[in-house]
């Protein structure tokens, strides 16, 4: 190639002849350059004049078509315009409500278990701290209650985790789970021992969804559920601002307080 290239540039140094062929041909090929641009340039100008006359012909009939029909489209504009205007201007903001900025804070327990963050079930207690006395006192027909955690509903069962949790490591308290799901039989065997008990049918109580659960506290490796007992109810009060921190509902708020019962309320899941 660099051989080729030297003899090239002898052979245009050195003969006229090739130097003039060589300028001959760029002549030629500028000429022909020029007509191919001045082509191009003559059929652009042919199609923007005729663009042109088809967009004045266009405009002509548009106006030819409203001057005939003007009564036609200003109706058809009003009924076009005229409700978006009525709305804009009845309602009290324009902005859509589902778009606006959240000023609620985000509770970070609860921004970890929505990234994925999955709670086990502590140590279940033996059936026999189900059976004292006082247990059966406070909580008549619990020894024969679920108990079991995978009849909960998941979402449900992870705060509820979460707020043991809570109560272990920034307060002290161990918790331990009286009831869990409950079927629609046994709600209605714990309603016919009367108001005291509860209040709530079956399937008139979160228990039936597997939305709510009961739980108490472990002391020594017992569990304390008396509201005479100082201690547990110092506990009642902090379960029940960990618990609406989490976002369920406390029953230490009813008007029949139920020191130990939280649910979560899911819109649509209870029936009527």
């Amino acid at each position: 190639m660099y051989f080729l290239l030297a003899c090239l540039l002898s052979w245009l140094v050195l003969f006229p002849a090739g130097r003039d062929l060589l300028i001959s041909t760029l002549e030629r090929a500028g000429i022909r350059w020029r007509r191919r641009v001045a082509e191009v340039a003559r059929r652009q100008e042919q199609g923007a004049a005729e663009l042109h006359r088809s967009g004045r012909a266009q405009l002509a009939g548009m106006a030819a078509y409203l001057r005939r029909h003007y009564a036609l489209c200003a109706a058809g504009l009003a009924l076009v315009c005229v409700p978006p205007m009525v709305a804009l201007l009845a309602g009290s903001r324009p902005a859509l409500k589902g778009f606006e900025a959240s000023t609620r804070e985000i509770n970070p327990q609860v921004a970890g278990l929505l990234e994925g963050e999955q709670l086990v079930p502590p140590p279940a207690l033996p059936p026999l701290a189900f059976t004292t006395a006082e247990v059966e006192l406070a909580r008549p027909m619990i020894a024969t209650a679920s108990r079991d955690w995978a009849l909960l509903d998941q979402a449900y069962a992870q705060r509820l985790l979460l707020a043991f949790r809570i109560m272990k490591e920034q307060h002290g308290y161990d918790m331990a789970i009286l009831e869990g799901y409950r079927s629609p039989e046994r709600q209605n065997r714990l309603a016919a021992l009367g108001t005291s008990v509860t209040s709530a049918a079956a399937f008139q109580s979160w228990h039936q969804y597997g939305l709510a659960a009961d739980s108490a506290f472990v002391r020594d490796g017992k569990l304390v559920i008396s509201e005479q007992d100082p201690w547990a109810m110092r506990g009642y009060q902090l379960y029940g601002e960990v618990a609406e921190s989490l976002g369920m509902t406390w029953g230490g708020r009813w008007k029949m307080r139920d020191f130990g019962h939280t649910e979560l309320r899911v819109p649509g899941v209870m029936k009527r």
